[in-house]
């Protein structure tokens, strides 16, 4: 299933650029503005329905319980096709009044009509993804991934088709309307679902005498009535949809003050639809990839750190913390730190050379440690039974992004907005760890002077990367799509062989890493 997320990630990256080519900054800050919406109410639908009900039908299916499993299942369809057309039709209804939230009334760029037409064309995927997430949460109650990680790339391969297609064939053989264009693109979310949803229901047929012969092994002592079933379930799911939602709710108050502020200071229209798109689109694409790929490395130890507390283990659960906290900020800080000294190159190379696109990716580039670091705390206050302080500290980041983003907006243009979200971060990744310290009394020294190695290890590694793309400079132009991707390639190799190079020396690289650094290394010297 951790591939399966994976690769949907990384398919949901790759399609942004071709759709640049074909849209543009302006087109994907329309898309921004039907999507972020969107997200929050498919995550609020969705957020923790597979996990919860995969929690529910595991816990029972373990007792042998199974029909109990069952009775939410077939309950749970019902409901969400309910709720997901209610969903959608509160999408499609209030879409005027989101679209003139957005907008603020101003006269240039696009109109409210323009963004009505895609956040309804996106609503659509309301109607069948709540229901595709009770069939994966049932699936992932009978440890079967496999269902969920393939119906995951199926749906995502089927919008990105539609998604390129639609707006291809619109912009270069119909009337190539722009609107229209992101219309059918945002669409490609409810194509999408069919797709997945069509491997679920393959997958169904296939296993449902398996799933048959499970009911005739029921014991049948457990009665449990469909009320204290959903009171179990919403408790098992609040705190996942709250993790779930944070990246997009900071969006959020981007959609409905972003126009506003920079309105203010005369850049409204066509050049605030411009930096919205670069802001929560094309930029926030790039900026979450080493946050995945750490979080992913992690994340894999909070079970470990999960058992360990509940087992009142507490030296293994420091270490098992210390492992976590030390891998994620080992794996992000290198690669934060290159993505901003290298902003210019890495975005010509993704999307085309853009002035604002190179200055938000250098000031968005750091805000990527608190997101891996906000998902990591998170989850270990779920493994602690904390979870409610998550919404608390989620709340707190929000309030103080809903404060300053104006004034930060007014006063730094597009990057304000960047920095609103890192102090709001900043703020619910602090309450996250003073909680885990206050209930678990675990220390985080060892990882603040780690830290502060990696940070050395990091700054001589960015001495390194700054005069390789000097001397680049000089030959290569690091504006052209084609030339930057070189430069890229040999600086980033560079950053990486010095940085490991004085892990490797210090030893840093052994503690994270073990036995997997010395065979590692058997094999290079085996080689040379």
């Amino acid at each position: 299933m951790t591939v399966g997320m994976m690769l949907s990630k990384v398919l949901g990256l790759i399609y942004v650029i071709p759709f640049d080519a074909i849209v543009g900054e302006k087109g994907a800050g329309l898309y921004s503005y039907a999507y972020v919406p969107y997200t929050i109410f498919i995550s609020i639908a969705t957020g923790g329905l597979p996990l919860a009900v995969s929690k529910f039908v595991a816990k029972y299916n373990a007792i042998e319980e199974y029909a109990v499993g069952q009775k939410l299942f077939k309950s749970g369809l019902k409901i969400m096709l309910i709720t997901g057309f209610l969903a959608f039709l509160i999408l499609f209804l209030s879409a005027p009044a989101i679209a003139a939230a957005i907008l603020e009334n101003r006269k240039e760029g696009f109109t409210v009509e323009d963004v009505t037409t895609v956040i309804r064309a996106v609503s659509f995927a309301l109607i069948l993804v709540p229901f595709m997430s009770l069939i994966r949460g049932y699936f992932q109650g009978h440890q079967s991934m496999g269902p969920t990680a393939i119906s995951q790339v199926v749906e995502q391969l089927v919008r990105i088709v539609f998604l390129l297609g639609g707006a291809l064939v619109v912009m270069k053989f119909l009337d190539g309307n722009i609107v229209t264009a992101v219309s059918a693109a945002t669409f490609a979310a409810f194509t999408g679902a069919i797709g997945g949803l069509i491997v679920l229901l393959v997958y169904w047929k296939k296993r449902k005498a398996d799933l048959d012969d499970l009911i005739k092994q029921d014991k049948g002592t457990i009665d449990v009535s469909l009320t204290d079933i959903y009171k179990e379930i919403l408790l098992y799911s609040i705190p996942f949809v709250f993790v779930g939602i944070a990246m997009p709710l900071f969006q959020l108050v981007d959609v409905f003050t972003f126009n506003r502020a920079m309105g203010s200071i005369g850049l409204g229209g066509d050049v605030a639809d411009r930096a919205f798109g670069i802001l929560n689109v094309q930029a926030q694409k790039l900026v979450v990839i080493p946050m995945t790929l750490a979080t992913a490395f992690s994340m894999g130890l909070v079970p470990a750190i999960t058992k360990a507390f509940a087992a009142e283990k507490m030296d293994t659960f420091s270490t098992q913390m210390n492992q976590a906290f030390q891998i994620l900020l080992f794996l992000t800080i290198p690669a934060v730190v290159g993505m901003a000294l290298l902003a210019s190159p890495v975005y010509s190379a993704f999307y085309g050379y853009s002035e604002i696109g190179a200055k938000v990716l250098e000031a968005y580039a750091p805000v990527a440690i608190l997101f891996a670091l906000f998902s990591v705390t998170a989850a270990v206050l779920q493994g602690i039974n904390q979870q409610k302080f998550t919404v608390l500290s989620l709340l707190v980041g929000l309030l103080i992004k809903l404060s300053v983003n104006i004034p930060l907006i007014k006063a730094l243009e597009t990057e304000g907005s960047v920095y609103a979200t890192a102090l709001g971060y900043l703020a619910a990744c602090l309450i996250n760890m003073y909680v885990i310290y206050y209930f678990t009394g675990y220390s985080y020294s060892l990882v603040l002077r780690r830290t502060l190695l990696m940070g050395i290890f990091a700054g001589i590694m960015a001495a390194f990367v700054l005069g390789a793309e000097k001397l680049l400079g000089l030959v290569l132009n690091l504006h052209h799509q084609g030339q930057a991707v070189i430069v890229i390639t040999i600086c980033a190799g560079i950053g990486a062989l010095v940085y490991f190079a004085f892990s490797l020396k210090s030893k840093l690289a052994h503690r994270l890493f073990g036995s997997r650094i010395e065979s590692f290394q058997k094999k290079l010297k085996l080689r040379a």
